[in-house]
């Protein structure tokens, strides 16, 4: 009985055993957590170890881009940290600078950038290409992308695929990659007016948008609370219209390495100047620019939007704008032109007689027309492409749509409507209406602003965008984000 009970035992350990293996077998999944979900992507169980003390990048032989080129050069030494996260913890090398310098030895995985076009010092445009093919196989990984940018999301994807056991040891599967954008645009919106961020919390953003793939930082930087953009042409707006003229202020070398750091994780910067409206900030600075508002004949002593019956407006719109364009490399500005609001301009005897004097009647949009035609016109001879938020095409889809391009689509209600207004007319669209997550709805229910069809109606070309208003990481005002979309 006893003998017959061990013999029972040891069987059904064996039988125990073998099914521990095969569970530990059937639990090496293809590892998929590439994120966004690539375009084409098949992985296998097929695993190899990593180590990060053998362990290179390098260029491939024939490609354009090659030592020297500053965006894949870093993109190499950023990386490899983020990869072998625990590297740095266990007092490896803080600088890992062999990644085209080591030799391929055997038993070296190395990861092979092979670039066709090396732009390494320019910037990404609305026109970069950004698809890659990342093949991974034993020792070694072949990223192949048209453009440095497509390489930057390569190098990504290979990033999001490497991970440890419960060991510790870092493994990679068997991937092979083919990806590209779905659009073209897809980005953030930091509103640093209402919520003055400081520098290194931009820095993380741009970090944590590469992470995501996201292109372009739309910073919308000034509007009525504060004016922290410390112009050189004209620096009291900030000293007089920031939080604090000294701690509160983005310096032109704060810009400039706002644009640099975005740069190289492939990353545009959208400058968002917002007039004739939420301009308050900017009369503390010059005065004249806003108007007067009036009470009855008198002037009330409070001010309203830009005044767009003077000349010397227009004049301080150019040459500001004129010093934008030169800090900003990117071929768009955003102009605003949202919620402007009336009471004031209908108030001011010398605005009323503008009016008269232009044939205007009383129909104050055409003189908000009027201003943004302007202004638009202003930005084309810079050479940059102006987006409007879709006030201006409400206000004036009969008035002015021949000056307009790409409108952005804000308000509730039937977006898509609107959407297909715009797209109509022939012009694009940036959709922020859906992702505003301070509006009321469910706590924590992202799966919301996942069940959204923007593509949802017939039109033109289509560009999309997230605008969201959260709280910031901070907790003392409200930050924005959005993507943008384009289908052509």
């Amino acid at each position: 009985m006893e003998v017959k009970t061990s013999s029972n035992s040891v069987r059904f350990d064996k039988q125990r055993c073998s099914f521990i293996v095969l569970i530990m077998f059937f639990s090496l999944p293809a590892v998929n957590a590439v994120w966004p979900m690539p375009q084409l992507i098949s992985s296998s169980t097929d695993r190899y170890p990593l180590s990060p003390r053998q362990f290179i990048f390098q260029y491939a032989s024939g490609s354009s881009a090659k030592s020297g080129c500053s965006v894949i050069d870093s993109a190499f030494k950023r990386y490899f940290p983020l990869i072998f996260v625990d590297y740095l913890k266990a007092g490896g090398p803080r600088q890992h600078d062999n990644w085209f310098r080591l030799p391929l030895n055997e038993g070296v995985f190395t990861v092979l950038v092979d670039v066709r076009k090396a732009d390494c010092e320019g910037y990404p445009d609305p026109d970069s290409s950004e698809s890659y093919k990342l093949s991974v196989s034993s020792g070694q990984a072949s990223l192949r992308a048209k453009t440095v940018w497509g390489a930057l999301r390569g190098l990504e994807s290979f990033s999001q695929l490497v991970y440890q056991d419960d060991f510790g040891q870092y493994f990679v599967n068997k991937t092979e990659i083919d990806d590209f954008p779905r659009f073209k645009f897809r980005g953030l919106l930091l509103d640093t007016s209402r919520h003055y961020l400081p520098l290194p919390a931009i820095l993380k953003t741009l970090d944590a948008m590469s992470y995501n793939k996201f292109n372009v930082f739309h910073w919308h930087i000034v509007d009525d609370p504060s004016f922290p953009y410390q112009s050189s042409t004209f620096p009291g707006l900030s000293s007089k219209g920031a939080f604090h003229p000294s701690t509160h202020v983005y310096s032109q070398t704060d810009v400039s390495r706002v644009i640099s750091h975005a740069r190289l994780r492939g990353i545009r910067v959208l400058p968002e100047f917002d007039s004739p409206g939420h301009t308050q900030s900017w009369g503390k600075g010059q005065p004249g620019l806003l108007t007067s508002c009036y009470k009855g004949s008198v002037p009330s002593g409070t001010f309203g939007p830009v005044n767009p019956a003077m000349s010397s407006s227009y004049q301080f719109i150019s040459r500001l704008f004129k010093e934008v364009a030169s800090v900003f490399p990117d071929p768009y500005i955003h102009l605003g032109g949202d919620e402007v609001d009336f009471t004031c301009w209908k108030s001011n005897p010398e605005v009323r007689g503008f009016m008269q004097k232009m044939g205007f009647g009383t129909d104050y949009t055409k003189l908000e027309s009027y201003y943004m035609e302007n202004i638009i016109n202003l930005t084309k001879t810079l050479n940059k492409t102006s987006i409007v938020w879709q006030d201006v095409f409400d206000n004036h889809e009969k008035l002015c749509c021949s000056s307009l391009s790409v409108v952005e689509v804000w308000k509730g209600g039937c977006y898509l409507c609107e959407v297909r207004r715009v797209t109509k007319s022939g012009l694009r669209v940036i959709l922020a209406s859906p992702w505003y997550l301070d509006q009321p709805g469910p706590t924590h229910d992202w799966a919301r602003y996942y069940t959204i069809w923007p593509l949802a109606f017939k039109g033109l070309n289509l560009y999309l965008a997230h605008r969201c208003q959260t709280d910031s990481v901070e907790g003392r005002g409200s930050a924005g984000f959005h993507s943008h979309l384009v289908l052509d």
